[in-house]
């Protein structure tokens, strides 16, 4: 037996969730003690974090009333364009919602006819297990509770970006340390809210489904999988909108300020500036957010659905049956001591200090995991026990799971790594990139998406040993915490990726408020490091995405009673050919939107610039409004049709082609779905730090291809503009369509099984 007790395990998993919670609340407190109104004292003795002193403008001796008013003007539009986009965005959601709710029930429901009689289990028909209408009911609820969180986590995080954007800028003034320790603060209250909902809701949700289910594990752990297609589905849609949104009016703004008109990037003459910033909270923060939630509560989905048919489940031994969920618990505790190194331990004293920092945080949770991972598998697991694996139960040794979990850990450090080599413009991948704008746009653009297809090299090896690793000591269920042990460090990883978008909008807050030199400097300075750690975000969603969809791949196999996937018979080959295909017809649908969006963005700010007279003059204000609106309507709009791509395929592929065709399909997808991925974020990325590269001109070599506005620059902005959707939107987004389409066949396998495959019964 395990050393841990039932009850012990009942008390620690939420004890670490309520701590990830009363120190995400701590962060906030601490960073609305930066006040954003005016008020003249006498400077008090300034501790180290600096909350004592008051706003001082050190270099210009200044303390300017009308700055600080002006920031909090600006901070509050942007929050109420986040806002009611986003309550706008759920609304249609939450129809979707509804609807797919009673799709999931109704389907469920007639696998036995709506019987309230109990059946054979599916696994082993000696015994009898709950009726399929009760997975059918407890499915639509879990799914309910997954999306609920899912937004909920979106939602909050945006709220603490708007919340700290402006208290970054006015910290600026004080230094750099203080403001990145205020932007950091509020990504991590961001990081740990979410890992602890997560972690709360699912036990939860365990623990009142088992008061109905009793013993019966098969059919619990089978409807709790419907939280986590409740959470992808809504991140489906919070990915795809907000990425139509933010790069809308990012490529407009820049298309028309930047290069038709010259004017920097976040000023306020821009009448899409605005909308430019909200963006950057709806799409990569609410949908960074739901995204890495969704990730999250699949993989401890199925890694559940394979315990509960492995001796865990069989036996009933809740301990072992919880190990996913204590992975997530020593996460938060071992990512809320690597918090403390960043904010509390060191100090951040210059600018090139930032990026090691923040790199910092990514190694130190990683060793301090690998620790905990071991204490938990010590603690939480027999000595031996045995694995489900299609069919056959397959011994395996504690020891061999510990290493399947620290395999994905690693696997996703050496992922974000690579992945910032091959976006930071620190090192000759990017530096190359830049130099290719000499000879203009077309040079640029065919160097950044060849660095794109070289960066999906390692991270795919890296993917493929983990795979390869786990799968040989635990089956499916070794990559399922392979997947997690990727995932367990996601409150640092989250507090790191939601930086990035804060200290970009306190740049654009700093030009708009019309701060000084000095101080854009300072936030142009966190936003470079803030982009490259947006790129190592992107990185572990993708890799844990390809791991999670294995994971829930294999799952769905194991439950809809395929022994073997046999690529040689056509049923599966067809499958598999369309399932590559299907990532590429997502990419069009999202890239078009992104395309179509900006062109009206481009068209009203042509016209705002050319019709409202004194705007370029700064006398009349532009129309910020209508720019916000255009941006909105197109992504509501736009959202749909990729949406419902993702979420029918899988529906129309299993009720008519059957489990096998359906398998090929999801194996297709991710395989062709993950190298899309890769390279689009990664050549977005490249583009944006070429252009800030030659922006920041801080090596000779960056001088030489000029300041902002010479020809090199209008290549670079080029770049930057055509790898915007790729970045931020049809990227980011590929992940939650592996995932998306392998959780939903999972949660609609017992009716596929039963009912799948008209068309083949017919002939």
């Amino acid at each position: 037996m395990a050393l841990l007790s039932e009850l012990a395990t009942e008390i620690v998993i939420p004890v670490c969730a309520v701590i990830g919670i009363a120190f995400s609340l701590l962060q906030w407190l601490l960073v609305s003690r930066v006040k954003l109104t005016p008020d003249r004292q006498a400077p008090t003795s300034a501790n180290k974090n600096g909350y004592g002193d008051y706003l001082i403008e050190e270099e210009e001796g200044i303390n300017d009333h009308n700055v600080v008013l002006k920031c909090a003007e600006i901070q509050s539009a942007i929050s109420e364009g986040a806002t009611s986009f986003l309550f706008t965005e759920y609304q249609y959601v939450g129809v979707f919602m509804i609807a797919f709710a009673i799709l999931i029930f109704l389907f469920l429901g007639s696998v036995e006819g709506f019987s309230t009689k109990s059946q054979p289990c599916t696994y082993d028909q000696q015994k009898l297990c709950k009726p399929a209408l009760a997975t059918a009911i407890f499915s639509t609820a879990s799914f309910l509770l997954g999306a609920v969180t899912s937004v909920l986590s979106g939602f909050l995080g945006m709220k603490i970006a708007t919340y700290a954007n402006a208290r970054t800028t006015l910290e600026a003034r004080k230094g750099v340390g203080k403001a990145f320790i205020t932007a950091f603060r509020s990504g991590a209250v961001m990081g740990f809210l979410l890992a602890a909902n997560g972690l709360l809701f699912l036990y939860i949700a365990i623990n009142l489904f088992k008061l109905y289910y009793g013993d019966d594990w098969e059919g619990l752990f089978e409807a709790i999988t419907g939280y986590g297609l409740g959470g992808s589905s809504m991140a489906l849609f919070g990915r795809v909108g907000g990425g139509i949104y933010t790069k809308a009016a990012d490529v407009g703004a820049d298309l028309v300020g930047k290069v038709e008109r010259n004017i920097p990037e976040d000023d306020p003459r821009n009448p899409a500036v605005i909308a430019d910033n909200v963006g950057d909270n709806v799409g990569d923060i609410a949908g960074m957010g739901s995204d890495l939630f969704g990730s999250y509560a699949e993989a401890s989905c199925a890694a559940l659905v394979v315990a509960s048919i492995s001796s865990f489940g069989i036996n009933h031994d809740f301990t072992a049956m919880c190990y996913p969920l204590l992975i997530s618990s020593m996460g938060i505790l071992v990512c809320l001591i690597t918090t403390l190194f960043a904010t509390d331990f060191f100090e951040i004293k210059a600018v090139k200090e930032i990026e090691p920092a923040l790199k910092k945080q990514l190694i130190i949770s990683t060793i301090l995991m690998t620790v905990g991972i071991a204490i938990v598998s010590w603690v939480a697991l027999p000595s031996s026990f045995t694995i489900y694996n299609f069919g056959t139960q397959k011994v395996v040794k504690n020891w061999e799971l510990f290493l399947c979990v620290c395999v994905g850990l690693w696997a996703g450090l050496i992922i974000g790594f690579v992945t910032e080599y091959y976006t930071s413009n620190a090192y000759s991948p990017v530096q190359d990139v830049a130099d290719s704008c000499r000879t203009g746009a077309a040079t640029n653009v065919i160097f950044g998406l060849a660095l794109g297809y070289k960066s999906v090299i390692i991270p795919i090896f890296a993917i493929a040993v983990s795979i390869f690793v786990s799968f040989s000591f635990a089956a499916m269920y070794g990559i399922a915490v392979a997947a997690l042990g990727m995932l367990s460090t996601i409150a640092t990883g989250l507090a790191i990726d939601a930086y990035g978008p804060i200290s970009d909008n306190a740049g654009g807050i700093a030009e708009m408020a019309g701060m000084s030199h000095r101080i854009r400097e300072r936030t142009d300075a966190l936003d470079a490091a803030g982009n490259t750690t947006a790129a190592i975000g992107k990185g572990f969603a993708i890799g844990s995405a390809a791991l999670v969809s294995l994971a829930l791949f294999g799952a769905f196999v194991s439950r809809a009673a395929i022994s073997t996937v046999d690529v040689l018979t056509p049923k599966v080959f067809i499958g598999l050919i369309v399932g590559a295909m299907l990532p590429y017809w997502f990419s069009a649908m999202t890239m078009k939107s992104v395309g179509s969006a900006a062109l009206k963005m481009v068209e009203e700010v042509r016209r705002q610039f050319n019709t409202i007279p004194g705007i370029m003059e700064g006398l009349a204000k532009p129309d910020y409004a209508t720019c916000v609106k255009i941006s909105t309507d197109a992504s509501i709009k736009e959202m749909i049709p990729p949406g419902a791509l993702v979420m029918l395929t899988p529906l129309i592929v299993g009720t008519f082609f059957g489990v096998e065709t359906l398998s090929g399909v999801l194996a297709g997808s991710l395989v062709s779905g993950v190298q899309i991925a890769i390279s689009a974020s990664n050549t977005g990325g490249a583009w944006d730090n070429a252009k800030k590269y030659i922006e920041a001109g801080a090596s000779e070599h960056a001088r030489s291809l000029g300041p902002k506005g010479s020809e090199p620059h209008k290549a670079a902005v080029i770049g930057d503009t055509i790898g915007d959707p790729l970045k931020d939107t049809s990227g980011p987004s590929l992940n939650i369509l592996i995932k998306l389409m392998a959780v939903e066949s999972l949660v609609f396998a017992p009716f596929f099984a039963t009912h799948g495959g008209l068309l083949f019964k017919i002939f």
